[in-house]
């Protein structure tokens, strides 16, 4: 969840790290932390609970200096936001500092050792357990730094990105991964670390993803050098990122949230180039291409995603099974990896993640091919973890995102689902031709839609200033827009702290109907669908306890228009792609809310973006 920035070079490290810092706030905002080695040999940290800003007003009045060093923004996990619990951690001969992103499970049995050494701790956090034990071993064993973290290492049993300085050796930065991503850039004359290449990107594009086990030395002047714990030297690739600034920049919008949610239109134009062809009435996905024996021969697929993933994944099982007749599941990833799940050799997971690190789906994603299934993945950040633990798969190419709510990346990995029902029903022959062109056209159509539907904006504002002080919401939708609802409820909950729920619209009269009043809006897809005839009547059943009804219908809609207190038209298409367009408003209507409550739209509180910890 956390946030690694490191620097070696010729220029000053800290504006390089702050920069790098506010790169992957996103990841964490609980307290931040830089430590620098000067000129004079002096290993100085600076911490405070807080963002990044706070970090930076705080070191307004301190020593900066140094071309070396490394920085972390936190999401807390042991021990409450602080500037004590903030990283980095200082051994306690204070010759070494470390950062870490990730859990260390058996800190409290290493802890409990190392007091009975003799060693004090300053922290409740998990991190200065690790730094404390590398330094005992460093001065034990009179070994080096390397030596003194691959045994360490050894004892450790969890998840870790670190990296470690040394104010003896200020030339070094020792870096290591454990189920937690890591990058190093590679400059001219120097280095860069992140926890993903965002923060390195405006200085190169040549990277390596460190693997899980592998370390790496950092050192000026020198090649990069990587070892496992055994001390096997390995020989990494290099590759080249190819990330434009401007993704990661708020170019002029208040909010990265506001951003992402008016690039969708050319973001779907970027996942669709070169897979739906309209020319040739056709969707190609090299993944179906270059393993469709595997894909064909499946007779259960398994969807294991969390949060929005999840919502993306119960569209994808609809249209899998509407589309190609075969059995799917949707498991929480974070549930299916301990219930002892029945996978076979017969089966295809398919694994959903935005940032390809989420630590619950990487662990169903190895569980699942340990019992021979396999696997699929659908993520946005190309080189990630779940990428390279998969047998194949597909990006959604939507660019990166950066708030925490989750927008671009929903409607990509349901764009995704829609290309892969459409291109293995063509070959399975459970489609006939005539719906399969219509749908290949629509499907093409789509973001010129999602277009006319950001022209609301305006609208779906003014009427967000009507519910800025309520308590709660239901969302309400059934087939294809029911998970619609859940996660229009999520994008509520999660950036303005209202509570919300999402429900079939049916299943309302089973419970929730008893909390309906005149004090509870409800927000309801009601787009003219098969299903059109009963949502109405479930807004009827609303409007008769004095519900306040927001209603998301088609365009040119009279029946429902007299009912609801509010409507928000969207352009019609076919019930399978209503939910790549009746989403956006429920963004809209979400964001517009928490800016009338003066909510961090961005940076909601206790979320990260990518959550790389159980």
């Amino acid at each position: 969840m956390c946030g690694i920035v490191g620097y070696i070079g010729k220029k000053e490290a800290f504006p390089i790290l702050i920069k790098g810092l506010r790169r992957l706030e996103y990841r964490g905002y609980d307290s931040a932390g830089v430590a620098l080695i000067n000129q004079e040999g002096t290993l100085n940290v600076y911490k405070t609970k807080g963002k990044v800003d706070d970090l930076v007003q705080y070191c307004e009045d301190k020593n900066v200096c140094g071309n070396i060093g490394i920085a972390h923004t936190r999401w807390a996990t042991h021990g409450e936001p602080s500037s004590v619990n903030a990283h980095p951690h200082y051994s306690q001969s204070q010759n070494l500092a470390i950062i870490h992103n990730g859990i260390i499970e058996n800190y409290a049995q290493i802890r409990d050792r190392l007091l009975a050494k003799g060693i004090k701790f300053v922290s409740d956090t998990d991190t200065e357990v690790l730094v404390q034990l590398i330094e005992y071993v460093q001065t034990k064993k009179q070994c080096d730094l390397l030596t003194a973290v691959q045994l360490s290492l050894h004892e450790v049993i969890g998840a870790y990105a670190i990296a470690i300085l040394d104010h003896r050796n200020p030339d070094t930065i020792i870096a290591a991964r454990n189920q937690s991503p890591l990058v190093v850039g590679i400059g001219e004359e120097e280095y860069f670390l992140g926890s993903d290449a965002s923060p390195i990107i405006e200085y190169t594009d040549k990277v390596v993803y460190l693997e899980d086990g592998n370390i790496a030395v950092v050192s000026r002047n020198e090649d990069l050098k990587v070892v496992n714990i055994q001390n096997r030297k390995l020989y990494p690739e290099i590759q080249t990122v190819d990330i434009n600034l401007g993704q990661i920049e708020k170019c002029g919008y208040p909010h990265f949230m506001l951003k992402e949610i008016f690039e969708q239109p050319d973001c779907l134009t970027n996942c669709m180039r070169g897979r739906v062809n309209v020319a040739t009435d056709n969707v190609v996905l090299s993944a179906v291409i270059d393993y469709k024996e595997q894909l064909l021969k499946a007779k259960r697929f398994i969807i294991v995603a969390c949060g929005t993933s999840w919502h993306a994944g119960l569209i994808g099982k609809q249209l899998i099974e509407s589309f190609c007749r075969i059995p799917v599941e949707v498991e929480y990833a974070s549930e299916f990896r301990y219930r002892n799940p029945v996978i076979t050799k017969e089966d295809v997971v398919i694994a959903i993640s935005q940032s390809g690190e989420t630590a619950d789906t990487l662990a169903a994603v190895k569980l699942a091919k340990k019992h021979g299934a396999f696997i699929y993945g659908i993520c946005n950040a190309i080189g990630s973890s779940i990428p390279r633990a998969t047998n194949t798969g597909s990006y959604i190419h939507v660019g990166p995102e950066i708030g925490v709510a989750s927008t671009k990346a929903f409607t990509g990995q349901v764009t995704v689902l829609t290309m892969l029902a459409l291109a293995l029903a063509k070959e399975r022959g459970t489609i006939n031709s005539v719906e399969y062109l219509e749908l290949v056209e629509e499907l093409h159509k789509i973001p010129s839609k999602m277009k006319e539907v950001l022209k609301l904006n305006q609208r779906i504002a003014d009427l967000s200033r009507t519910f800025t002080y309520a308590r709660d919401f239901l969302f309400l939708g059934r087939g294809y827009s029911y998970p619609v609802a859940l996660e229009g409820a999520l994008k509520l909950k999660e950036i303005s702290y209202i509570h919300a729920e999402g429900y079939p619209a049916a299943e309302m009269k089973h419970g929730p109907i008893a909390l309906i009043d005149s004090d509870m809006p409800v927000v309801v897809i009601a787009t003219h669908n098969a299903m059109y005839e009963k949502v109405l009547s479930n807004i009827q059943e609303v409007k008769a306890r004095k519900g306040k009804v927001i209603a998301i219908v088609s365009e040119g809609d009279e029946t429902i228009s007299r009912i609801a207190d509010e409507v928000i038209e969207m352009p019609s298409t076919m019930e399978c792609l209503e939910p790549l367009l009746a989403t956006i408003p429920l963004q809209l209507l979400a964001y517009h809310i928490a800016v009338c409550r003066g909510k961090d739209v961005d940076q909601p509180r206790n979320l990260a973006k990518s959550v790389t910890v159980e």
